[in-house]
């Protein structure tokens, strides 16, 4: 597959595709479901430039993957909406996205990243754990989270 991956504003209507696939996929997995509208610490304006970014990967018209930065603070940025389209796993796309993300947040001067996830998503927590990030304390009131992980840059 050979996706390219591209800084996309988090409301292009690609970038809501993704998140809104994303978004099923949780609701389906967790019990009792999902509902995105209380995490509003990762608004779509908190995932543009000069201090986020949101990346999508696409092949042509199709798109198989979403991720977003916003920065938490002055040095810490926060990684959200990781997600890779059914699709698309097994391929390395998981990693080639953090990767990517991870050069935008250098970019904007973090020196440290953070993220949660959920025990429902084991795939996300062993992708973690391969990558090198170091599980943590909770840092937020995520309902949905688990694990809470850092990554210094």
């Amino acid at each position: 597959m050979a996706t390219d991956i591209r800084d996309t504003d988090p409301a292009d209507p690609r970038a809501l595709a993704a998140m809104r696939a994303y978004f099923a996929e949780l609701d389906a997995v967790f019990p009792g479901g999902f509902d995105p509208a209380p995490l509003t610490g990762a608004s779509l304006a908190d995932m543009r430039p000069p201090h986020g970014a949101f990346l999508l990967a696409c092949d042509g018209a199709q798109t198989f993957a979403c991720v977003g930065l916003r920065r938490e603070d002055g040095t810490t940025g926060e990684v959200k909406r990781l997600w890779v389209s059914p699709a698309a796993r097994g391929q390395g796309l998981a990693p080639r996205m953090m990767a990517a993300l991870t050069d935008r947040a250098r970019k904007r001067g973090m020196t440290r990243l953070i993220l949660d996830t959920s025990a429902h998503l084991p795939g996300a927590v062993a992708l973690y754990h391969r990558l090198g990030w170091t599980e943590i304390a909770r840092y937020n009131d995520n309902p949905y989270a688990h694990h809470f992980f850092e990554m210094r840059l």
